[in-house]
């Protein structure tokens, strides 16, 4: 009954290596210091013993190699033979000749089977673990597919096609992403954390390399390298920028990213949650890339400091809001895309003389309020005063009550110049 134990503990181990993708050398190898490990364990040697693994036939053999001797001189049964015990095996033997005889493991005891198989079950789990992590480790930055099997508060439990587990975390999900159990989710690999030996694949959908991955499997160009992504700045669920450039004159990058009526890129923003994607054409003239980069809004001039990577832009008045998109979203990103700090300002032909500049009001509004009122182009007391309330709340970004007293503020200078 022990030996069909081992054996069958082999034959369910083969079956593990088949699931776990572990190559059959190895396995081998692991087979055999197991049952290396537990003969010296038992012995305190294994340097006399020969494991053979048989993986096509499923069994093993194991010789033991002992030194003939005089039969008073016996005293250690493991590497000596008496030469009495010796003739039964062979007559001719004499004293000083090696013997090998094949040995039998259920012959060492139960509690030998069980330390195998623990030792086995140990070895198997951490190759599995190593497995687990050299294989996502080369795949950082490549889209995978997982199935849905848990949903927490802060991440989310997918399995892939091998059941192993990947973590999408709520810090890496799009804001509007909602999954259901056994739902089928798109990610790329993040990173592979490995601490204690216990491997972490972490996923991300908010990452622009998923961006980049995506505009890959859409864009036959982009994947045959006719297109060079040049950079990617995303908000993730609101909005995105990709610069793009061709080396070839024949083809117009942007139009091949879209698509006819938008083929291309209509998938991308369906998976990305209606995540809006401008796609523009890189140069390296930065004046023209960061006009580019503000699209949908039309720059009358910019201005570079190139040692602060900072931009000064002209716009008209009904430019502006363009400019600085829903949220802010146009211009952060732009900034992101370019590098700069961009800073945006009224284009007025005519400037009226009794209009004062924010700046002189220092005194009374805080710098950085002043700031926030600049970013979106109000650059004078007029500017501010013509703007909807509302729209100022929103746009600079700043409280009711801080809007109310700049306003207040402002209406106070106008009233006393009457």
């Amino acid at each position: 009954m022990a030996k069909k134990e081992v054996i069958n503990l082999i034959d369910t181990f083969s079956e593990f290596k088949e699931l776990k993708s572990i190559d059959r050398m190895t396995m081998i190898s692991v087979l055999e210091d197991s049952f290396r490990n537990v003969i010296a364990k038992l012995f305190g040697s294994n340097d006399n013993y020969d494991v053979i693994i048989n993986p096509d036939k499923g069994d093993l053999e194991i010789w033991r190699n002992r030194v003939i001797v005089e039969d008073d001189e016996l005293e250690d049964e493991n590497t000596q033979i008496s030469l009495t015990e010796a003739k039964k095996i062979d007559e001719d033997f004499e004293v000083g000749e090696d013997v090998t005889d094949e040995v039998f493991f259920e012959d060492f005891g139960r509690r030998a089977i069980l330390n195998l198989r623990q030792t086995l079950t140990s070895k198997i789990l951490e190759l599995q673990k190593e497995s687990l992590y050299n294989h996502y480790k080369e795949k950082v930055g490549d889209i995978v597919s997982g199935e849905v099997y848990q949903i927490w508060k802060k991440e989310i439990l997918l399995l892939d096609d091998e059941k192993e587990e990947l973590l999408l975390p709520k810090t890496e999900q799009i804001p509007s992403d909602f999954f259901r159990k056994g739902e089928h989710v798109r990610a790329v690999v993040e990173r592979v954390e490995n601490k204690n030996n216990n491997p972490k694949i972490i996923l991300s959908r908010t990452s622009p390399v998923f961006l980049e991955r995506l505009l890959e499997i859409e864009v036959p160009e982009i994947n045959d390298g006719l297109i060079t992504i040049k950079k990617i700045a995303r908000i993730p669920g609101e909005r995105a920028k990709v610069a793009v450039e061709s080396y070839d004159e024949r083809i117009d990058p942007v139009g091949a990213c879209v698509g006819m009526k938008g083929s291309r890129i209509h998938g991308i923003v369906r998976e990305l949650r209606n995540e809006n994607i401008d796609i523009i054409n890189y140069t390296s003239n930065m004046s023209l890339y960061i006009q580019r980069a503000l699209s949908p809004a039309k720059i009358t001039s910019v201005k570079l400091n190139e040692e602060e990577k900072r931009a000064e832009v002209l716009l008209r008045p009904e430019e502006v809001s363009l400019a600085i998109g829903k949220g802010g979203f146009n211009i952060k990103l732009a900034s992101m895309l370019t590098g700069y700090t961009i800073d945006v300002y009224r284009d007025i032909d005519d400037f009226d003389e009794e209009d004062i500049y924010l700046d002189e009001f220092r005194d009374e509004i805080d710098g950085w309020v002043i700031d926030q009122l600049k970013k979106i182009g109000c650059v004078t007391a007029k500017n501010v005063l013509a703007m909807d309330r509302d729209k100022l709340i929103q746009e600079a970004d700043l409280e009711e009550d801080t809007v109310d007293e700049i306003l207040a503020i402002l209406r106070v200078e106008f009233e006393d110049e009457e």
